[in-house]
């Protein structure tokens, strides 16, 4: 008996860890701005940006298409990309 409680907890465990995995992943975002500069979005919390910043929010999963091109610009933190200056807000 003891064996099996054991093994309960530990697929409970298994489960809540990929369940957390899983929301995490589910919460990021690629955004790209008119300069075709795109960064990801991680957290738990969907940006709101205002429309003079000229940015478009896509899910994670997106690509860009064989004929576009996009830089790649990484940052922590709450902002976006603007003529490769990263702007806080």
């Amino acid at each position: 008996m003891r064996g099996s409680i054991k093994l309960a907890l530990a697929a409970a465990l298994a489960g809540a860890s990929v369940i957390g995995f899983t929301a995490t992943a589910a919460s990021a975002e690629v955004v790209c701005n008119a300069e075709n500069e795109c960064w990801h979005v991680r957290g738990h919390h969907h940006y709101e940006y205002k429309p003079e910043w000229n940015v478009t929010v896509h899910p994670d999963h997106w690509r860009w298409g064989h004929e576009e091109h996009y830089k790649w610009h990484e940052h922590a933190g709450r902002g976006y990309w603007h003529n490769g200056v990263w702007i806080r807000f």
